[in-house]
């Protein structure tokens, strides 16, 4: 169920998520340690200085992702409320932005092959074909 795009208690805004991936196995190769830990009701991620006594950083988002976190749920979170506006005639904008490597593409476009594990932009093209097949308006 998606809330109409005229609804007041929805605000023109711009929403950050993130999206924390698993270690490589390079990394796992390495000896490297996960330095995030999450808070993902809270949307908060703390960001450990190895050998270092420093606290934590943490940052806070709108929402926030580990890396067990299924696509599906990322895509109903974070895109199918701005898709859904965007077919009611409003503007909308999803972009993935950060470092090389640190998984914006899986996020985005996944595994074609693998059920569950299609990204935002084929879950998008398919709620929009979905709806131009439903609407009895378009020829």
């Amino acid at each position: 169920m998606s809330k109409k795009a005229s609804d007041p208690t929805k605000a023109e805004s711009v929403k950050v998520a993130i999206r924390c991936r698993p270690l490589s196995q390079g990394e796992i190769t390495n000896g490297n340690e996960v330095v995030v830990k999450l808070n993902s009701k809270r949307g908060e991620i703390f960001v450990d200085k190895p050998d270092s006594n420093e606290p934590p950083k943490q940052f806070t988002f709108d929402h926030c992702f580990d890396w067990n976190s299924k696509q599906a749920d990322i895509y109903t979170t974070c895109a199918a409320n701005i898709i859904e506006n965007v077919l009611e005639g409003y503007n909308g904008t999803i972009f993935a932005y950060g470092q090389t490597g640190t998984g914006k593409t899986h996020t985005m476009t996944g595994y074609d092959k693998t059920e569950g594990e299609a990204g935002i932009m084929p879950r998008s093209f398919e709620d929009i074909f979905k709806r131009i097949e439903s609407d009895s308006e378009q020829t």
